[in-house]
């Protein structure tokens, strides 16, 4: 990333951190009906293999729960207030998966190269400010062999809904969310890169409002 895009993108997530704060006392309340189906989507593809997983963008930890003891978890994300919610959960539910919480910027993970054995990150990409810089630094910390599991609403590319998801987009900036967020932007990373390949793509519920992705490093 040069340095005017990570200036760029520090200035963004700022703005991310301030819609997130505010989110944070009543985030579960809004949103963990509407996406519990596809955090069990993507915790059931990431904890299949076992081992030690990389949880981005956390939150107030709300798939922490659906984690087998079995497994080690350990989640980063950028809000300190949504964050203090998952060590809570954490520690009133004894989630003894839980192997660490962290606050920490999903495009500067402070983890060495190949050291997870999956990579899970539900509602993340329609957030951060560089997608391609995220996707880049989650494939840095994942084991060959290992999976990047992400859940995301993929925009419609053309007619009514795709013009309201941009009208929505322009009026929804103090969520923090992109609703006209464009398949391509995942395609089009995996395209250019020869050690990524897509395992899985399929529309999860409700109503196929969201799409699960499942991207395997090969090497």
């Amino acid at each position: 990333m040069t340095e005017a895009r990570r200036e760029i993108a520090q200035l963004e997530n700022a703005h991310v951190e301030e819609a997130y704060a505010r989110w944070a006392p009543v985030y579960d309340l809004a949103f963990a009906a509407v996406m519990a189906p596809g955090r069990r989507a993507a915790v059931a593809a990431a904890q299949r293999r076992g081992g030690l997983i990389l949880d981005v963008g956390v939150g107030t930890g709300l798939e922490l729960p659906m984690f087998d003891p079995d497994v080690s978890v350990v989640g980063v994300d950028l809000s300190e207030p949504m964050l203090r919610r998952a060590q809570m959960r954490a520690a009133n539910e004894r989630l003894l998966q839980v192997a660490g919480l962290c606050v920490m910027d999903a495009t500067r993970l402070a983890f060495p190269a190949a050291h997870f054995d999956a990579v899970v990150a539900p509602y993340v990409l329609t957030v951060v400010p560089d997608p391609a810089a995220t996707l880049d630094e989650l494939a840095r910390v994942l084991k060959p062999g290992g999976e990047i599991v992400l859940v995301n609403h993929v925009g419609a590319e053309s007619g009514p809904i795709a013009w309201a998801e941009s009208w929505l987009g322009k009026k929804s900036a103090s969520l923090g969310w992109r609703p006209e967020f464009p398949w391509a932007v995942l395609g089009d990373w995996i395209a250019a890169r020869s050690d990524m390949r897509l395992v899985e793509r399929r529309k999860i519920a409700p109503l196929g409002l969201f799409t699960l992705a499942r991207i395997e490093r090969i090497n």
